[in-house]
Parts: structure tokens; C-alpha cells; sequence
């Protein structure tokens, strides 16, 4: 895949049990090709960070990842289950212990905090009101929101946006959650803060994380590995630990990318 200079594999990558398993992906709309021959795993409760310049395809990997747009060719496996074979039951069945984070929060702007984040309980699950309700009060303290629970989305600040976005897909206690550009939006203290949340959650809950990014902060803040995507060749051209990857790496669009360098400096 063109990854001269690749760094050692992670340790978290080789041990433990695979929860993403992608092969041969081929992606696209029609006869577009956006990515090709992109293979990699992510293991149980590793934070994965998937990550490129503009255009090199992050978000259409990340729809293809959680059940949004089938491939063109290739696997991609979730704790075991090829989504991209499986009949509409088991599909169901994996793609609802994911959790998404979308760039917004996607927060129904009708709906208080509280509504919003009920509303996958009570379309998954058979719980009581008084039980999703406490649910509910659980997930907004997880995220550092409680006692916002009747609050409007447009009452809160974009952090909080993003935090009642995240316990809402914290609701259903995922297994993989995937977040889309999380700081986007945000203010450089307010993404800090994020990226702490995001570690102590991986930390606490034990949740295997895929976070799309290009803020290189929050990249060496959150990762413990990387891909990186190039529009050019439409694959992956660098994987590993992305300081070892900033340091060390042979290409020299990886090294201007992770030391914040136009491409003619280098």
C-alpha cells in the first residue's frame, strides 16, 4: 500500500480480539472510485484515528463503516459479522451496538436533551419510563451534562452540542462508537476538553473508538493509531503511532502533514 517507512505495528492492534476488520475495500459512488484496495483492523477498545488532507475519502470510509453505503468490492467485518454480507437480521443486530457521534451532534432541535437521548431506548429496547429516564440522567453525567436534561439543543453551547450528541450515542452502551470530525467547530480549549472526554470514556467504558479527523492536535491528543488516506493513490500510505509517523515516516506529504507543512517546504 505504499507505506515506506511504516512504524511497528501497535501493540493493541496485534493483541486482543478484532472488533473492525476491513479487506480489499473498494468504495465509491457509481463508476467513481474513491477508495481502493484499503485493508486494516481496529482491535477491542483500541481509540483509531482515520485520517488525510481534504478529499482522500475519510467520510465515505466512515459511511461504509457503520452500514450507510454498501462497497463496491471487499469485507468489512464488525465484531465478527461481514455487514456487507449479512442478511438484514444480523446486520440489524451489530449495527445497533454501534454508536455514532455525527459533526453536528444531530441533536432533533424539537426535542429537549433528555428526549433526544431517550429516543434510541425507546425505539430499541422495552424499558420503563422511570428506567430510561435514569438511563438518560446516567449518559448526560458520563459526558459532564447533568441537570441539563430539559434543555434545548439550542440552548446549549457547541461543546455541549457535541457531549449531548455523544450521550445520546452512548444510549444504547455500544460496543464500537465512531465519531465524525468531533472538534469541528470548536474552540481550541473546548476541543481539548473533548478529546479528555473521549480518552476517559475509552478508559472507563472500555469502548472500541474510530474517529475521523484532521485536527492534528486531537490526533496526538486521542490516537493510539492511525491510518492515513492520499486522494492520489485512493488507498492507505501510512499507519502506526502517529508521533512515530511525524518523526520517522519516509513520505515526505506524511512528515508536511503531521509537522503542519505546506507541500512545497518539503
Amino acid at each position: 500500500m505504499g507505506m515506506s517507512g511504516a512504524a511497528p505495528a501497535s501493540p493493541s492492534a496485534a493483541d486482543g480480539n478484532v472488533a473492525i476488520e476491513v479487506r480489499n475495500l473498494v468504495a465509491g459512488y457509481g463508476e467513481t472510485v474513491i477508495l481502493q484496495d484499503v485493508s486494516f483492523t481496529v482491535a477491542e477498545g483500541e481509540r483509531f484515528v482515520i485520517l488525510g488532507g481534504s478529499g482522500c475519502g475519510k467520510s465515505t470510509l466512515l459511511r461504509h463503516l457503520i452500514g450507510l453505503q454498501p462497497p463496491l468490492a471487499g469485507t468489512i467485518r464488525l465484531r465478527g459479522v461481514d455487514i456487507t454480507r449479512a442478511d438484514d437480521t444480523a446486520r440489524r443486530a451489530v449495527l445497533r451496538n454501534i454508536g455514532v457521534l455525527f459533526q453536528g451532534g444531530a441533536l432533533f432541535s424539537s426535542m429537549t436533551v433528555a428526549e433526544n437521548i431517550a429516543l434510541p431506548l425507546e425505539n430499541a429496547t422495552d424499558l420503563s419510563r422511570s428506567q430510561i429516564e435514569d438511563l438518560v440522567r446516567i449518559k448526560l453525567s458520563l459526558v459532564g451534562l447533568a441537570g441539563f436534561e430539559n434543555h434545548y439543543p439550542g440552548e446549549l453551547s457547541g461543546g455541549m452540542r457535541k457531549r449531548a450528541g455523544l450521550a445520546r450515542a452512548l444510549a444504547l452502551n455500544p460496543a464500537i462508537l465512531f465519531f465524525d470530525e468531533p472538534s469541528a467547530g470548536l474552540d481550541p480549549l473546548t476541543s481539548a476538553e473533548l478529546d479528555e472526554l473521549i480518552i476517559a470514556l475509552n478508559q472507563t467504558l472500555h469502548t472500541t473508538m474510530v474517529i475521523v479527523t484532521h485536527e492534528l492536535a486531537s490526533i496526538f491528543a486521542i490516537a493510539q493509531r492511525v491510518i492515513m488516506l492520499d486522494k492520489g493513490s485512493r488507498t492507505i500510505i501510512a499507519s502506526g503511532d502517529p508521533h512515530w509517523l511525524r518523526d520517522h515516516h519516509k513520505n515526505p506529504w506524511v512528515q508536511n502533514f503531521f509537522n503542519r507543512r505546506p507541500s512545497s517546504a518539503s
